[in-house]
């Protein structure tokens, strides 16, 4: 199957672009009014992002594409964008192709909301290595990893456009006035709404959503929902049977996320740290990977994903985007 490593489009309207650790994203201005085009209202601008297959561990690029990557990535994210519009609203308007999604340009918070329900990952660590605290956030003693917490924290990060994400407290946040205190209370009040809606559509497929975070930004004054939610790429899941008997004998459990990416490169010798060489990934663990990701979406949706055998995938989501942006009411 063909992997998709980067895109390279030249869109009607284009004014901008943008290439993340996993997406494409092009800024385009409405064009069936040339009015329009020519002076853009205040937030008409669209995003158009693409989802490739690029994997990212430790704030790097891994060296290889994986396939049905960035199709899984996206299906997912508007699967749950799409079944969390009355909690918050959100960029998405369109999703004309399997690795494409389209929405409203927002103005980024700087901040991103990550929200743990268990002690995994980088709480775990953090907890193992003594320390009780994580983004001025108490963390009670007495816990095992992958333990629940009583009720589940809140740990922002400072949104980094290279490099690592910054650990940050409530407290800083509103002292640095990287967000005003209205905005935060928002935010804090639709990450927990929105995690208790995906705790809820984990647990009907038999999942238990360990943790996520959650990417805001402001359009017309209102703090609107960005970027994927509840996917593999920026949660973690356990599976509900036999959760308790693992945790109970200390074993691992069983979890849909990247976490197992990471798992392969620390055994490798790779946390992402000044003079680590990032190793090789040979053909099984890139299709172990591409498997991997097709289980969590259908455990997760209970829908059957659709691997595509396009021999030209470029053409595909070109002429899909094309055909979404000539639609005149896709401005409205």
């Amino acid at each position: 199957m063909t992997a998709i490593r980067e895109t390279n489009f030249h869109l009607p309207g284009q004014t901008a672009f943008y290439r993340g650790k996993v997406r494409d994203v092009y800024t385009v201005r409405p064009t069936s009014d040339p009015v329009a085009a020519a002076s853009p209202a205040p937030g008409s601008e669209l995003l158009v992002m693409v989802a490739s297959d690029r994997i990212s561990a430790f704030d790097h690029i891994l060296p290889r594409p994986i396939p049905c990557k960035g199709a899984v990535l996206n299906q997912l994210a508007a699967h749950f964008l799409n079944a969390t519009r009355d909690i918050c609203p959100n960029w998405l308007i369109s999703t004309p192709d399997p690795n494409v999604a389209i929405g409203h340009r927002c103005e980024p918070v700087r901040v991103e909301m990550v929200i743990r329900g268990y002690l995994a990952g980088h709480a775990a660590r953090t907890y193992a290595a003594g320390l009780r605290e994580l983004c001025g956030v108490s963390m009670p003693e007495g816990l095992r990893e992958n333990d629940p917490f009583p009720e589940p924290i809140i740990t922002p990060t400072t949104k980094a456009d290279e490099g690592h994400d910054e650990d940050i407290s409530r407290q800083d946040i509103l002292q640095r006035g990287l967000v005003s205190r209205d905005d935060y209370e928002q935010m804090e009040a639709y990450t927990r709404a929105l995690f208790r809606r995906g705790t809820e559509m984990a647990a009907a497929q038999g999942l238990i959503l360990v943790d996520t975070k959650y990417e805001f930004g402001k359009k017309d004054g209102r703090i609107i929902l960005m970027d994927e939610i509840h996917t593999p790429d920026s949660s973690r899941y356990f599976y509900a049977e036999g959760y308790a008997e693992r945790q109970a004998r200390g074993e691992k459990q069983r979890q849909l996320s990247k976490e197992f990416v990471r798992e392969w490169l620390i055994a490798n010798g790779f946390q992402g740290q000044e003079g680590q060489v990032m190793p090789a990934m040979p053909d099984a663990f890139v299709a172990e990977i591409t498997n991997r990701y097709v289980e969590l979406f259908e455990q997760v949706t209970g829908k059957k994903f659709v691997r595509d055998e396009s021999q030209d995938v470029l053409g595909r989501m070109e002429r899909n985007i094309l055909h979404a942006l000539r639609n005149a009411d896709f401005y409205g």
